[in-house]
């Protein structure tokens, strides 16, 4: 019987553990999934931010380049606040060390035990206070490791950059309207951008979208054809489509930051057409504005498929307008046209300083976001003119400033033109000034909270 018993106890004992090891391998199981399904699913998240969040990353990269210092400056302050609970739990972790130190007793076992139990707790607190003033270390002497465009001596600032009005003034009138640059040139455009196309009987006109949806009504008066490209269409049924009711009567606004039209403006922006080419450029002409604009090729079997550059070039010299105020930017043909209107500014985009000087071009028209890898440097040391697109926000127009950028073209010009200096500029001394202080008071206050709580 007693061997029964210490035999059915034996058994228990077995089924028991076999029991908790199942039920061990089975959390293990559990958790080991569970964390191969976190990672998949954050590098499946951190994959689409890379893929299709690209070129906020890099607007976020130039941000760094304005607001690094103010961001070094506000990070030592928060570093003085993190301050108190990190001294706050190291001073008491420093407590139940002594505490348990004074608990030793001479039974081994019980002693080590305590041992092991202080060195936990003095690993605590390295993992702790280490990190927080390696930080603050790397805090304190970042500045010589930083670069900022906008912290230099005020006379070295370049003058105000220049403006494009991108597709005429989109905030304040229908884009690529008549009404759209007039606003331009009211607000103080240097020159004006826009899109050309060409219609089917040869008639270049303003039109940025490859179909003619989104900014003329076109849903009410042709809606089987909304779709197909405007180029397709004779100009006498495009000169009769309305291109601003979209603009003004919408209760969705085009841009955000948008302010409401005044009734005059709403009843005007109603009203506007689909213009031609030769509009803007009489307004250029009147007004001694520059233009530049994209010029896209019809498509196949389009009459004007193979001759549409030389048919713009004809409609540019028809119009009368001085040639030096067309700044070229399509790249096709340049020897034709250099040779038909040598008066042109020729303008390229990306090309190597090679290609520029070998097609004499002094001007480029790229995209803001270049600035975030070396601020166009080897462009500006050839004493070649940049203009940048699209820059909308006060901050990257006040970058674009302080890294003398000649021109940009924007949205915004209403806002922009009215800025007389750039947003967070401070002079060398200045800053380091600021750091020191900083860097010397946040000490000072970190030694106090540590004291205070010991």
């Amino acid at each position: 019987m007693k061997l029964t018993v210490y035999g059915k106890t034996y058994i228990e004992k077995a089924i028991h553990y076999k029991v908790l090891f199942t039920c061990d391998y089975i959390e293990l199981y559990l958790k080991t999934v569970l964390i191969l399904l976190v990672v998949g699913i954050c590098s499946f998240f951190f994959w689409l931010l890379f893929t299709y969040w690209k070129e906020r990353w890099l607007t976020i990269g130039l941000s760094l380049q304005v607001f690094a210092p103010y961001i070094h400056l506000g990070s030592i302050s928060m570093m003085v606040m993190v301050a108190w609970p990190v001294a706050f739990y190291v001073i008491h972790l420093e407590g139940e060390a002594k505490i348990r130190r004074y608990k030793i007793t001479s039974n081994e076992r019980r002693r080590n035990k305590m041992c092991n139990m202080i060195t936990k707790l003095r690993a605590l607190q390295v993992a702790v206070v280490l990190p927080f003033f390696l930080i603050l270390l790397c805090l304190y002497v970042v500045p010589w490791g930083n670069h900022s465009p906008c912290i230099q001596e005020k006379d070295k600032l370049g003058p105000k950059p220049s403006f494009f009005g991108h597709r005429g003034a989109p905030m304040l009138g229908p884009e690529n309207t008549m009404m759209s640059f007039e606003k331009a040139v009211e607000e103080g455009a240097f020159g004006l951008e826009s899109d050309v196309q060409i219609s089917y009987d040869k008639v270049p006109f303003l039109m940025h979208d490859y179909n003619l949806r989104r900014t003329t009504n076109i849903m009410e008066v042709l809606p089987n054809a909304s779709l197909r490209n405007p180029t397709v269409f004779y100009w006498d049924f495009l000169s009769t489509l309305n291109a601003g009711r979209w603009f003004s009567h919408s209760w969705i606004r085009p841009f955000y930051h948008m302010k409401p039209l005044s009734e005059a403006d709403r009843e005007k922006a109603s009203k506007q057409k689909i213009p031609k080419l030769m509009e803007l450029l009489k307004l250029a002409q009147r007004e001694k504005k520059l233009v530049i604009f994209d010029l896209n090729a019809p498509p196949p079997r389009h009459p004007a498929r193979y001759s549409y550059i030389h048919l713009v070039v004809s409609e540019i010299l028809d119009s009368q307008i001085e040639q030096h105020l067309i700044a070229w930017l399509p790249g096709s043909e340049r020897d034709y046209i250099k040779d038909r209107a040598p008066g042109f500014q020729h303008v390229g985009t990306f090309y190597t300083l090679e290609e520029l000087a070998k097609q004499n071009i002094t001007r480029i028209n790229v995209d803001y976001k270049r600035l975030y890898y070396n601020g166009l440097r080897e462009y500006k040391a050839a004493n070649i003119s940049i203009n940048l697109y699209i820059i909308n926000e006060p901050w990257l127009f006040s970058l674009a400033w302080c890294s003398r950028i000649q021109s940009v073209t924007t949205d915004n010009i209403q806002v922009l033109n009215k800025i007389n200096h750039p947003y967070y500029f401070m002079t060398p001394n200045f800053y380091i000034l600021m750091w020191i202080l900083l860097d010397c008071a946040s000490a000072v206050f970190i030694v106090a909270i540590f004291y205070f709580h010991w």
